[in-house]
């Protein structure tokens, strides 16, 4: 049944559920979409936020995260022979969000998401130097077989215009036939559990590119993301990157002076994100497991190597594991193995991508409490096999003096 205070748009009968999930501004979406035969014809459940960045009138950059507040449904529909469905958004005083599919052959597609805002509106956006509304667009273009059901836990990001919009743990079904939900799951490539190496792509570039192959270590850089809350991501690390392409290697110190990083947040996932001249962009995307420990699960990265854009992707890692609410740490030289192709040897390394608070590292778990680890059972085998040896020598003592003892009588 509907939410009380809930109207129906034009006819359509639908229930979104809304949940606020604590202070981190992400929430929870649920919607059932019916026709005029009061037949489900879409279904999306997903969470999501956003962060919009603008320039005040004394040209300092402001950051704001929309409140899901007064939302209504204007213009939700299930499409009809010449239009496509959609699911339309209006929330807040000034905010408006769109979702539209079409269908093409055997397929549908999450064709195109639209945002728009009202920079006009000061209550939202105090001292904006610009003003009217903004509309930024993203063609999406997800294909999915008909009567299959769209899946994605994975953190998916769009960035464009100073805007970062965030998606995760999307489920969505355009088309639905004979009022039912399939059961059938169409992952994203971001949830096959495969490791996914993209090819080389063969890119005409500007000018030459000399990769380096340096053997010092790597400069230590300093990198954050913030959201509304402050910052909610902290790494300290020097990068080195080991590439090998048609049985030539190749090594790329990352120079922390020329870098620039970007991410986002969210309450599962965390993602940092590096780039420079030569990096096109460099991912570290962080995971929760088990309620309460992070790992680093993903790494994605694209980089002009002699004249080739070369883009892998690997998002079944499991490194830098440690409690949330502290950080891991590790100043030794350790290798992230990404594929075959592509290796990350870090340096100097301190990363917490969750619960950080003012700004600040927490504790740390180094890992050097790893090695420990296996210390131990290597001390106590090394400590048995020293007693069996004492017990033995003990043995064969013994048994000499009694056999002498013989021989005398």
């Amino acid at each position: 049944m509907p939410r009380p205070g809930l109207s129906p748009v034009q006819g359509l009968g639908f229930v979104l559920f809304c949940l606020v999930l604590g202070a981190s501004q992400s929430y929870a979406f649920e919607l059932h979409l019916n026709d005029s035969k009061n037949a489900t014809c879409l279904y999306a459940n997903w969470q999501m936020n956003f962060n919009i960045s603008y320039e005040t009138i004394n040209k300092t950059k402001k950051s704001v995260v929309p409140e899901y507040s007064n939302v209504t449904y204007k213009g939700s529909s299930c499409g009809d022979e010449e239009n496509g469905p959609k699911i339309a958004m209006q929330f807040g005083s000034a905010f408006s969000w769109t979702v539209n599919f079409t269908k093409k052959a055997s397929n549908y597609l999450i064709d195109s998401i639209s945002f728009s805002y009202n920079i006009s509106d000061d209550r939202v956006f105090p001292g904006a130097k610009d003003k009217g509304i903004i509309n930024v667009n993203d063609s999406v273009k997800i294909k999915i077989p008909l009567n299959e059901i769209f899946k994605c836990n994975s953190l998916l990001t769009l960035e464009r215009h100073d805007v970062v919009q965030n998606y995760w743990e999307v489920v969505v079904q355009a088309f639905v036939e004979n009022g039912t939900v399939s059961k059938k799951e169409f992952l994203c490539d971001k949830d096959k559990p495969s490791t996914t190496v993209t090819p080389v792509t063969q890119t005409t570039v500007p000018s030459s590119t000399t990769t380096p192959t340096p053997k010092e270590k790597p400069g230590v850089g300093t990198y954050s993301v913030h959201n509304s809350n402050g910052t909610c991501l902290l790494a300290t690390m020097g990068l080195q990157l080991n590439i090998t392409q048609d049985k030539v290697s190749s090594v790329i110190n990352v120079n922390p002076n020329s870098t620039g990083s970007s991410g986002s947040c969210s309450p599962q996932t965390a993602q940092l994100r590096l780039n420079d001249s030569i990096i096109k962009y460099l991912d570290f995307v962080f995971a929760v497991k088990n309620e309460n420990r992070f790992y680093l699960k993903e790494v994605n990265v694209s980089l002009l190597v002699n004249e080739t854009v070369l883009s892998i992707s690997n998002t079944n890692l499991s490194y830098w594991d440690a409690p949330l609410g502290s950080s891991y740490m590790c100043n030794k030289e350790q290798t992230i193995s990404v594929s075959e192709a592509f290796q990350i040897n870090t340096f100097d390394l301190r990363v917490q991508p969750f619960s950080v608070i003012e700004g600040k590292y927490s504790t740390a778990q180094d890992c050097s409490a790893d090695d420990d680890n296996f210390l131990v059972p290597i001390a106590v085998g090394a400590a048995l096999a020293g007693v069996l040896i004492l017990v033995l020598l003990a043995y064969f003592v013994g048994l000499k003096r009694h056999h002498s003892g013989y021989e005398q009588f």
